[in-house]
């Protein structure tokens, strides 16, 4: 297995939430080249924008960011990155992690990590979740949360509460679930070898992701293992409303005037 791994950003213009969001101005930025800068910083040893818009690929060009045209069609990030893992003709075996473009604040050793998990596990698709104590985020279904095996590879994902904890969830909420099961939220980070991504559009879609509205319940459903790290790293949220893309702004001026880099 090649131990070194690149970066791909799916990033498309269309946003239900905030419209143009890839191409904000964050401090003097865009919202699309913070990201990337935020990706360089990993060990990763290539950052490349996938897009299907011409303003993204603009930008990029101007900021001197590798960028490829993709199909305005696709309906998942991932989708749109196995069509550029075909452009760019990578090699089989190559590791690729999908860092989501709106994601100014990604700390590098996260996307370090996932490389690293899904090398070493041999594994063809990997994510990452972290551990949830809180019944704000358990009951959340904006937080997706996932169940595991003994061997680390996802069981399956809801924007439910799993696992259902029957005798804990009564008027006093009891988080001390019993034989080491812990509850998990699901980080929308993935890492892949290219086979399996040059495999992902043939798959059949699972009526599962479209009434979760899970892209992941496909590989299950398509009976592929994923592996999942539980990282003690928990991310800074992404971009998705106008109060997202303020506290992003007061972030990156308050690291700005202060004279610090990045993690």
């Amino acid at each position: 297995m090649n131990k070194e791994y690149i970066v791909l950003i799916p990033a498309r213009m269309q946003s239900t939430r905030l419209t143009d969001k890839m191409v904000l101005d964050i401090h003097g930025v865009p919202l699309i080249i913070r990201t990337v800068r935020q990706a360089l910083q990993s060990t990763a040893k290539d950052v490349i924008v996938a897009t299907d818009d011409n303003k993204i690929e603009t930008i990029c060009n101007t900021y001197g960011v590798k960028v490829i045209m993709t199909k305005k069609e696709h309906p998942t990030g991932t989708d749109r990155l196995a069509e550029a893992v075909n452009k760019l003709n990578l090699n089989d075996n190559q590791i690729v992690v999908n860092v989501q473009g709106d994601e100014p604040l990604i700390n590098p050793e996260i996307i370090n990590n996932l490389a690293n998990f899904i090398i070493n596990q041999g594994s063809d698709v990997a994510t990452i979740a972290h551990k949830i104590y809180t019944d704000n985020e358990i009951f959340n279904p904006s937080i997706v949360k996932v169940v595991l095996d003994t061997n680390s590879y996802a069981m399956y994902f809801s924007r439910a509460p799993i696992p259902y904890y029957r005798d804990g969830f009564g008027e006093q909420l009891n988080f001390n679930l019993p034989l080491g099961i812990n509850f998990l939220r699901h980080i929308g980070m993935y890492a892949y070898t290219v086979k399996f991504l040059k495999n992902y559009n043939s798959m059949p879609e699972s009526p599962l992701e479209h009434v979760e509205k899970l892209e992941q319940l496909r590989i299950l459903y398509n009976g592929h293992k994923l592996s999942v790290l539980v990282s003690d790293i928990i991310p800074e949220g992404g971009v998705d409303t106008l109060e997202d893309l303020e506290r992003v702004r007061q972030f990156f001026y308050n690291r700005e005037i202060s004279g610090k880099g990045g993690y």
